[in-house]
C-alpha cells in the first residue's frame, strides 16, 4: 500500500509498504480518514524538530476507523470512530510505573521517532484508540493537538481570577486558549503577527492581545492590562528561545512558567536575579496522557469546545508533496491543514 515518507528535509517520496498485519489479541487494525498538520510535521520537513529522524512517514494526529480488534480488546468494535493518542510508551520504566506515559523514557512518538500514520491502514496497540463516535474525521484529528494544550495548562495548574499569558497563536498557543477559557483564568494571548491576533481576537473571542516588539514596551502593556499584576500563569508555545527566556520578565511574583514549545537553541537565563527574587516555578509540558483525549473527546460533543474555526486548509493525500511548501509560509493562513487519506 502507498505511503508518503518525507526521505529528507524538504523532500517527499511516494513509497510501498507492505499491509499491516492482522491485530495481535491486544491490537487495533484501523484504517486512516485523516491526518491533521502540525508544528512537529512543519519543523520535520523543514529539518528544525529535534527529535524527527529520517527518513520518516510523518502523522501523529490521526482520525481513523475501527476495522478488526484483537480478542482482548473489548472497547472497540469495527466501525468505530477513534482518535489515536500517538505516543508508544514501554509501560515498564519509571516514568511510565509512576503514569507518566507522556514522558515514557523510550517514548516512540508515531511520525517522529516511528513510522506514522501518512498511509491507508495500520495497526496499534487498543489502548492507544480512543472511541470517538459523535465527531467527525476531522475532529477527531484534532484531539491530538488539543490534548498538548491541554495538558501544558493543567501542568501550570491555571486558576478562576488569575491572568495566563499564552505567547504564540499557533496552533499549539491557540489549544492551551481553550484550556484557560475553560478553566475560568483570562487569557492574554502574545505574537509577533497582528493577522494571528486579528483572527484570535474576531474568531476566538479572546479580549487580551498583546503585539510582540521585543523591547521594554510589551512589559509596559502587559502591566497595563494586569494591573501591573503581570502574569501568574506563562505558557510559552512558541519553541522560540528567545521568546522562551523573556518569558520570566513576564511573569508575577510567585508565578509559573510552563514551557510546552521545543527549540534546539541554548536555553540562557541572565534574569537569574529576578527568577530567584520573584519565587518563579518552570516546568515543562510534554505530550498529552489518556485522560486528556477522553476529556477532549466529550468537551467536543458537549459542544464545549468549537471546532469550527479551526480546520482552514484540506489537502488530498497525492496533493501533499506539492502543497505542503505552501503551508509553512505565514501568508497561506494555516492555522489547521488536514490530509484528506481515504
Amino acid at each position: 500500500m502507498k505511503a508518503l515518507q518525507l526521505e529528507s528535509p524538504l523532500v517527499w517520496k511516494t513509497i510501498e509498504i507492505p499491509e499491516p498485519p492482522l491485530p495481535g489479541p491486544e491490537d487495533v487494525l484501523f484504517r486512516v480518514h485523516r491526518m491533521g498538520v502540525c508544528g512537529t510535521d512543519l519543523g520535520g520537513y523543514l529539518g528544525k524538530m529535534p527529535f524527527f529522524s529520517y527518513p520518516r512517514i510523518p502523522g501523529h494526529e490521526l482520525g481513523v476507523e475501527v476495522i478488526e480488534v484483537g480478542s482482548r480488546v473489548t472497547h472497540l468494535q469495527p466501525g468505530d470512530r477513534c482518535a489515536v493518542e500517538p505516543y508508544m510508551n514501554c509501560q515498564t520504566c519509571y516514568a511510565c510505573r509512576r503514569g507518566f506515559t507522556n514522558c515514557c523514557e523510550h517514548n516512540q512518538t508515531l511520525g517522529v521517532m516511528c513510522d506514522g500514520g501518512l498511509t491507508s491502514r495500520m495497526v496499534l496497540p487498543g489502548r492507544k484508540l480512543h472511541r470517538a463516535n459523535a465527531l467527525t474525521y476531522d475532529q477527531a484529528a484534532l484531539v491530538e493537538t488539543l490534548a498538548i494544550g491541554c495538558h501544558a495548562v493543567n501542568r501550570g495548574a491555571a486558576r478562576p481570577g488569575e491572568y495566563v499569558l499564552i505567547l504564540g497563536a499557533g496552533p499549539i498557543g491557540l489549544s492551551a486558549l481553550e484550556f484557560v477559557k475553560l478553566s475560568g483564568a483570562t487569557p492574554i494571548v502574545a505574537d509577533i503577527s497582528e493577522s494571528r491576533l486579528r483572527f484570535v481576537r474576531e474568531t476566538m473571542g479572546v479580549r487580551h492581545t498583546l503585539r510582540i516588539q521585543g523591547d521594554a514596551s510589551d512589559i509596559e502593556q502587559m502591566a497595563s492590562i494586569t494591573n501591573n499584576q503581570l502574569a501568574d500563569l506563562v505558557i510559552d508555545a512558541t519553541g522560540n528561545n528567545r521568546s522562551m527566556t523573556r518569558a520570566f520578565e513576564f511573569t508575577s511574583f510567585a508565578g509559573r512558567i510552563v514551557y510546552v514549545g521545543i527549540t534546539q537553541q541554548t536555553l540562557e537565563f541572565p534574569q537569574a536575579p529576578l527568577v530567584h527574587r520573584r519565587e518563579l516555578t518552570i516546568l515543562a509540558s510534554r505530550n498529552a496522557v489518556s485522560g486528556d483525549f477522553t476529556r477532549i473527546i466529550a468537551l467536543i460533543e458537549d459542544g464545549k469546545i468549537d471546532t469550527a474555526p479551526w480546520i482552514t486548509h484540506h489537502a488530498a493525500f497525492d496533493e501533499v508533496p506539492d502543497i505542503f511548501p505552501r503551508w509553512v509560509e505565514p501568508e497561506t493562513g494555516v492555522i489547521k491543514a488536514m490530509i484528506d487519506i481515504t
